[in-house]
């Protein structure tokens, strides 16, 4: 049955995707205003959430949502899954997200996404991929609109972490906006390159807004993965002692 629905789920994500792309790249030649384009863009990921809960029985919940400012910030996430990348859209106000470049060239998917206007950067560019990260980044947040950030640059297993690179701290250091972090498991029910999707509850945790004005990028850096990390821990553990209980009540 697991199979069944994963393969129900990802027939819908792809048609609806095809759908979503479409229309975006459309309303792009049209001229139609970005506000517009991004409301309209981003209910494929509310579809797309929605749909796994009735295909695969994953659904979510949200704590600390009171630490969400009220201005423009910089979020920092977690990333174990496609999920947060559909999700996030849901959880913040209207965003743009740092990614790799090369997602800008995959059919249809990849330049829809480049009509919201991203940022794109080359990873093996060092120096200048940062320098473009506070650029552009700086400017999208003067807008009104948030700039999302994986810092570990790519998926992460559950259980394991990877070196928070530094630009997402180096724009928050030029920028004076604060970071948001965020923490959450969906690597446990929607792997990294797997088919199957596991039924359960999602569970996401928004931290208090680490300040960046007076600090130093390796400092915010410093502050923002000892949170999630720690935040990242107590989700495992309550996890385990979830699962733990149920097994003795089995």
């Amino acid at each position: 049955m697991i199979y069944l629905r994963s393969l129900l789920f990802s027939t819908g994500m792809l048609v609806s995707m095809v759908f979503f792309s479409l229309a975006g790249i459309l309303l792009f030649l049209l001229f139609v205003p970005f506000p517009v384009r991004y409301r309209f863009t981003t209910q494929w990921g509310r579809f797309t959430i929605w749909w796994l809960k009735v295909t695969c029985g994953i659904d979510y919940r949200v704590e600390g949502r009171e630490n969400i400012p009220e201005g423009p910030a910089i979020v920092f996430s977690k990333h174990q899954s496609t999920w947060e990348t559909l999700a996030l859209q849901q959880i913040f106000p209207p965003q743009v997200w740092v990614l790799k470049r090369e997602l800008m060239w995959l059919p249809l998917f990849g330049w829809t996404m480049a009509t919201l206007k991203p940022i794109a950067i080359d990873r093996s560019a060092g120096r200048k991929a940062v320098n473009k990260i506070v650029e552009i980044g700086t400017r999208r947040l003067r807008s009104g609109l948030w700039v999302v950030i994986f810092p570990e640059g790519t998926r992460v297993p559950p259980g394991e972490t990877r070196r928070y690179g530094i630009g997402g701290a180096v724009l928050a250091e030029k920028s004076g906006y604060p970071v948001v972090p965020v923490a959450h498991n969906a690597g446990e029910f929607w792997p990294r390159r797997a088919f199957l999707k596991r039924p359960g509850t999602i569970r996401v945790v928004i931290g208090p807004p680490i300040e960046s004005k007076g600090r130093t990028a390796a400092e915010i850096n410093r502050l923002a993965r000892e949170w999630i990390e720690q935040a990242m821990g107590r989700i495992a553990r309550a996890s385990t002692t979830a699962e733990s209980g149920n097994g003795k009540r089995v």
